[in-house]
């Protein structure tokens, strides 16, 4: 071989080999997948990779998750084939050589561990979708600061992140992934619904709650004494305005409530302070789920159903996602991530149940909800109108920053 030639074949190799890499699909790594005691962090899941199958197709994603078990990981495959679930080192190791971006998705905080660990042994950029922010540990400003966009999923934490000194120079807000999924599970809820005489648009959803979840009931936690008093305390005084707004619709229209979970401790408290407590006329009309159940089969009840009410966020997310009306009740305990109702439009659905005076308003506008559904089903679609603008913007962010 002469030195021309040689120089000839090198340079076509190197050519091809970089328009190979030119070629090849830009590689995301999605860190999510949260628990699975939870619909809600359940659809953190989903709801990002929808997105991300919308807007970025050409995009191959992986998924790093904490916990896909109990059928999450099943129902995660059947709806998204191509997404790669992450397990153990070895493939943990090849996801952080082979691909271009982390993306933190969306849920209640910043896992500032594994963001850290991306950054210090791969250098690669990073980004975070979709978080509430509110209690900052040690160098979580520095690792936000040098994400390449830092989107909160409410006013509230991009403010509070702003006050800590956050310079990332991409900063906005988000809508919470979870608007996002498209999940669905039609037989068992049309099962489920016929059985107990609930029928289409016919029905209302709720959903009640303690101050603080009990893990120690349903995971393996430390029994906290002080959160269960508080819960005990205050349990009633929750219920009141749900209890209200179910004996107010039942009597007053033609529908029926469904009690139903949105984590695994919730079956037992809606019995406890909703079920057990209605009137003998109204109970024929209260139907009480009393299993768990995933994500898929709860939005296509939701879907059925003329709108939700009670104390959980995320149940009113994917209720919105799917243009299903949904009420949310907010205390101290919880995160700020109930004001992304006002950061959609929606804040004539938020209630403070720390405020005597917004208690008052509850079942009225639960009412409402029921008494005029087309009315509420429009104020649902402007909300969703402002979230699918606001993905479609933060995710060509997203795509910019990948390079894909």
């Amino acid at each position: 071989m002469n030195r021309r030639h040689f120089l000839t074949t090198s340079l076509a190799a190197s050519l091809s080999s970089l328009s190979a890499q030119e070629q090849r699909p830009r590689r995301l790594l999605l860190r999510s997948s949260w628990q699975t005691i939870n619909i809600g962090d359940i659809a953190h899941t989903p709801g990002v990779l929808h997105l991300l199958e919308e807007h970025l197709p050409g995009v191959e994603v992986r998924l790093w998750p904490t916990d896909v078990k109990n059928g999450v990981e099943e129902m995660l495959r059947k709806r998204f084939p191509k997404v790669a679930i992450v397990k153990g080192a070895e493939e943990l190791k090849a996801a952080f050589a082979e691909c271009d971006f982390l993306l933190h998705g969306s849920g209640p905080g910043f896992v500032q561990k594994d963001v850290a660990r991306w950054r210090m042994e791969t250098g690669k950029p990073y980004g975070v979708y979709g978080i509430t922010f509110a209690n900052p540990a040690v160098d979580a400003i520095d690792l936000l600061s040098n994400a390449r966009f830092v989107f909160f999923r409410d006013s509230h934490s991009l403010k509070f992140a702003q006050e800590q000194g956050c310079k990332c120079k991409v900063m906005d807000f988000a809508p919470d992934g979870a608007f996002a999924v498209d999940l669905q599970n039609d037989e068992p809820a049309r099962a489920f619904l016929k059985a107990h005489g609930l029928e289409d648009g016919q029905f209302l959803c709720c959903i009640a709650r303690f101050r603080n979840t009990p893990y120690w009931k349903i995971k393996k936690a430390a029994f906290d004494a002080k959160k269960d008093a508080r819960n005990q305390a205050m349990k009633d005084h929750d219920a009141a305005p749900l209890l209200e707004a179910i004996i107010a619709v039942t009597r007053q229209t033609g529908m029926k409530v469904l009690l139903c979970p949105e984590d695994a401790s919730q079956m037992a408290i809606n019995k406890e302070v909703l079920l057990d407590k209605l009137p003998a006329d109204v109970l024929p009309k209260v139907v009480w789920r009393e299993n768990y159940w995933l994500t898929d089969e709860a939005i296509s009840t939701y879907r059925r159903s003329a709108g939700l009410f009670g104390h959980e966020m995320h149940s009113p997310i994917m209720c919105i996602g799917n243009g299903i009306p949904a009420i949310v009740c907010r205390w101290a305990e919880q995160t700020s991530k109930g004001f992304m109702w006002q950061d959609i439009g929606l804040g004539d659905w938020l209630f403070d149940l720390d405020d005597e005076e917004q208690v008052k308003k509850v079942a009225p506008a639960v009412l409402a909800m029921a008494k005029d559904p087309a009315a509420a089903k429009a104020k649902a679609a402007q909300g969703l109108a402002t979230v699918k603008k606001r993905q479609a913007e933060t995710m060509a962010v997203v795509r910019k920053n990948l390079g894909a």
